[in-house]
């Protein structure tokens, strides 16, 4: 099925058409890694360009694009990310580059609990969104070997757990806007206020309301506040009236096309994370880059650059606070990260023939 997605204009970056597939994968009897199991599991996804063979016949330019919590593949059509990565001599020129942008379970068009189980859906982790994005590629898609694996936020995440699950399917990583250990202190905390306040709302019903709990406008301001840095909201709402305003139109924004039962399991899905043990034994070579003004992953808690010492191939940068960085969701915008990208491609197969003018890298103080 073929599809052109037309992109709404963000802020002065101007939209384009892209040749988009969409699809479906229906994985057969899929068991999750807490015991129950699934008779179907349905994952979408988006494509552009062609997957192209190599010598061995297998698929050799595959890229897997991997989205954050309550965000869907399509994220990554926004202008601030594609125009700056897909056109013609771009970093990953769709005419060169098979990018796959599936959408995780319980996200977008993939399976959730909003589909119908609700609250009986079963409880997934990231080791069950890694397993499932592998079999959409294998089973579906034919691709066993990722060019590359670029993930943002909780992609970020799922490429620790790729590299670690699964070395002999990545030729590069690209983490952007996460720690590669548990989720503790502060990011925990947000987390359960979200997910006591939609189990303890009354309206919640045990997750078989009718209509949305007012708990989930509670979650979707929590996970706006996280995101956002103080200069952006700043910005945005100089005076009280403004900022008032602001904070409404983003939440009710946010708020009319989520589920509660599907942020609360969202949220939920990274208790299986930790890839700290394992950080020594990737062979990946991989570049994370963190940013200085991100809420949800302090850089004073040093905790990546310490933890990271033990895996050899993985590079780590700090990218400043910046007057052209947003706070955690700084990882869309391609323009600040995109030569690191390049390098990246370049280090680890044939060079990207591509013009780069973005804000070079260069270490926080």
């Amino acid at each position: 099925m073929r599809v052109v997605i037309w992109l709404a204009l963000v802020g002065s970056v101007s939209a384009q058409t892209w040749p988009v597939k969409q699809g479906d994968v229906r994985l057969r009897d899929f068991r999750f890694a807490a015991g129950p199991a699934l008779p179907e599991l349905n994952v979408h996804y988006r494509t552009l360009g062609e997957p192209k063979r190599g010598a061995d016949g297998q698929v050799a330019n595959a890229v897997l694009l991997l989205h954050g919590t309550s965000g869907t593949g399509a994220q990554f059509l926004s202008p601030l990310f594609a125009n700056e990565l897909f056109g013609p001599g771009q970093p990953l020129d769709i005419r060169k580059f098979y990018v796959v942008m599936p959408d995780g379970i319980g996200h977008g068009q993939s399976s959730k609990p909003s589909d119908g189980m609700h609250a009986r859906f079963p409880r997934y982790g990231y080791r069950d969104m890694v397993e499932a994005q592998r079999r959409m590629l294998v089973e579906g898609l034919g691709v066993n070997r990722l060019r590359l694996l670029l993930g943002t936020s909780m992609g970020c995440m799922h490429a620790y757990v790729w590299a670690e699950t699964h070395p002999d399917f990545l030729e590069a990583a690209m983490p952007l806007a996460c720690l590669p250990t548990a989720i503790s202190g502060r990011n925990l905390a947000w987390r359960t206020t979200i997910i006591e306040a939609i189990r303890n709302d009354p309206a919640w019903k045990g997750g078989d309301y009718e209509t949305e709990p007012p708990s989930l406008r509670t979650a979707m301001s929590i996970i706006g506040f996280v995101g956002g840095n103080p200069l952006t909201w700043q910005k945005a709402g100089p005076d009280r009236e403004k900022a008032l305003a602001y904070f409404r139109r983003t939440t009710e924004g946010r708020s009319k096309t989520a589920d509660a039962n599907d942020i609360l399991y969202a949220v939920d899905a990274s208790h299986d994370y930790d890839p700290s043990a394992g950080l020594a034994k990737i062979r990946t070579p991989m570049m994370h880059i963190n940013f200085a003004d991100d809420t949800i992953n302090p850089p004073e808690l040093r905790i990546a650059e310490e933890l990271l010492k033990q895996a050899p191939t993985v590079r780590f940068e700090l990218y400043p606070y910046t007057p052209d960085t947003v706070g955690h969701g700084s990882h869309t915008k391609a323009i600040l990260w995109k030569d690191r990208l390049v390098r990246l491609l370049d280090e680890t197969g044939a060079p990207v023939r591509t013009q780069i003018s973005s804000a070079p890298l260069r270490p926080a103080r």
